[in-house]
C-alpha cells in the first residue's frame, strides 16, 4: 500500500515521504480498514516533530514511535479478526486512533481496534466523516465533561474558526447555550452561519477587557493568559484549555492548582480520549444535522506535508482533509 512515512523527527517537508509499504494484517481483535480520507490535527505535528518541540538535540537522536501518522480516518472495512463482533467487511466507518503497530490514517489501509470506530454517518461523504473524530470529540469532551455545559449558559469559544472551534460552536448550541464566537474578520460570516449567537472580531475587540462575563469559556486556540480568561468568567465559571501554543498549555497546567484555591472560578486542562460512545453520539448529531463539518482545503495523500505546513500557519477555516483515492473509486460528496 501507499503510505506517508516518518523516517525521523523533524519538519514535515523534511521528514515525510510517500512510500510503498506492506499492507498491515489484522490480529484476531482488529479490523483492517480501507481508507478513503483522513484529516490533519495538531496532534500530527507533535507526532512528526517529536521531541524536537521540546529538546531539539534529543529529537535528532530518537526514532519516531509512529512511522505512519494521522489520527483521523474514514473508510470501509476490508477484513476483520476472528474476535470482532460489531463490524463486517463492507461496513463504512469513521474513527481515530494510533495503534501499537505505529500505523495511522496517512495511508491506504489501517489496522485498528473496533472500539476506535463507529458506523459512518449516512449523510456524510468519507471526506466529511474523516474531518470529525479528534476535533469534534475534543470539543464535546471539553464542553460537556470538563466545562459541565448547561442549557441557557453564556458560552464563549475562543478560536471558533478552527477544527475544534467550529465543532464547539455547534455542539454548544446543541446543548442549548448562548454562544459567542471569537475569530478573525474573514471568519465572522462563517461563525454566524454555523449558529453563533454573537461573534467577536478579535482584531477589533479584546473580549477579556470588555466587561462581559461568561459561564464557560473554551479555549480552542487559546492566545490569552490564563488570568485574562479567568477575569472574563462569571463567579463559578469554568475556563477549559483545549488548544493553543505550548506556552499557554504549560501555563494552564502549572497555574491550575494555585488558581483553584482562589475563589470559585475553575481552570481545566485535558487531553481528549477517543471512544465509541462519543463517536456514536457525534454520528447522531451529524445525521440530525445539528453539527456539520467545515472543511477548508483538501490535499491528496502525496501532499500530507504541505497540508501539515498549511495547518501550522494557523489560518485554516475548519478542517484540512487528506483524500485517499483507490484507482477509479471516487468518494462523491453528498
Amino acid at each position: 500500500m501507499n503510505a506517508v512515512v516518518t523516517r525521523k523527527y523533524g519538519p514535515p517537508l523534511d521528514v515525510l515521504q510517500l512510500r510503498e509499504v506492506a499492507t498491515p494484517e489484522p490480529t484476531e481483535a482488529e479490523v483492517l480498514v480501507k481508507l478513503y480520507a483522513s484529516s490533519v490535527n495538531p496532534l500530527d505535528g507533535f507526532t512528526i516533530r517529536g521531541p524536537l518541540f521540546f529538546v531539539p538535540s534529543l529529537g535528532r537522536l530518537l526514532r519516531p514511535t509512529h512511522k505512519i501518522a494521522g489520527a483521523d480516518y474514514a473508510g470501509r472495512i476490508e477484513s476483520v479478526g476472528r474476535d470482532i463482533k460489531r463490524f463486517q467487511p463492507g461496513d463504512e466507518v469513521f474513527g481515530a486512533s494510533f495503534t501499537g503497530k505505529g500505523q495511522g490514517g496517512f495511508a491506504e489501509y489501517v489496522c485498528t481496534q473496533q472500539d476506535s470506530l463507529a458506523p459512518k454517518p449516512s449523510n456524510l461523504s468519507f471526506e466529511q466523516a474523516a474531518a470529525v473524530p479528534v476535533a469534534a470529540i475534543t470539543a464535546l469532551q471539553g464542553l460537556r465533561d470538563h466545562g459541565q455545559i448547561q442549557p441557557g449558559q453564556k458560552v464563549l469559544i475562543d478560536g471558533a474558526s478552527g477544527g475544534v472551534g467550529t465543532f464547539a460552536v455547534q455542539i454548544a448550541k446543541s446543548f442549548g447555550a448562548e454562544v459567542t464566537a471569537v475569530c478573525s474578520p474573514r471568519n465572522v460570516d462563517m461563525a454566524r452561519s454555523i449558529g453563533a449567537d454573537h461573534v467577536i472580531d478579535y482584531t477589533r475587540e479584546n473580549f477579556t477587557l470588555s466587561g462581559l462575563r461568561y459561564d464557560l469559556i473554551l479555549g480552542a486556540n487559546a492566545h490569552h493568559s490564563i488570568l485574562d480568561y479567568r477575569r472574563a468568567l462569571n463567579q463559578d465559571g469554568i475556563f477549559v484549555w483545549a488548544g493553543g501554543g505550548l506556552a499557554r498549555m504549560f501555563q494552564a497546567i502549572s497555574l491550575r492548582p494555585l488558581l483553584s484555591l482562589i475563589g470559585n472560578k475553575k481552570v481545566r486542562f485535558f487531553i481528549a480520549k477517543v471512544n465509541v460512545t462519543d463517536l456514536l453520539l457525534l454520528k447522531d448529531l451529524l445525521e440530525a444535522r445539528k453539527i456539520v463539518p467545515v472543511i477548508d482545503r483538501r490535499y491528496p495523500l502525496a501532499e500530507v506535508a504541505e497540508a501539515l505546513c498549511y495547518r501550522e500557519e494557523g489560518h485554516a477555516q475548519g478542517k484540512i482533509v487528506i483524500t485517499i483515492p483507490h484507482g477509479n473509486e471516487v468518494d462523491a460528496a453528498l
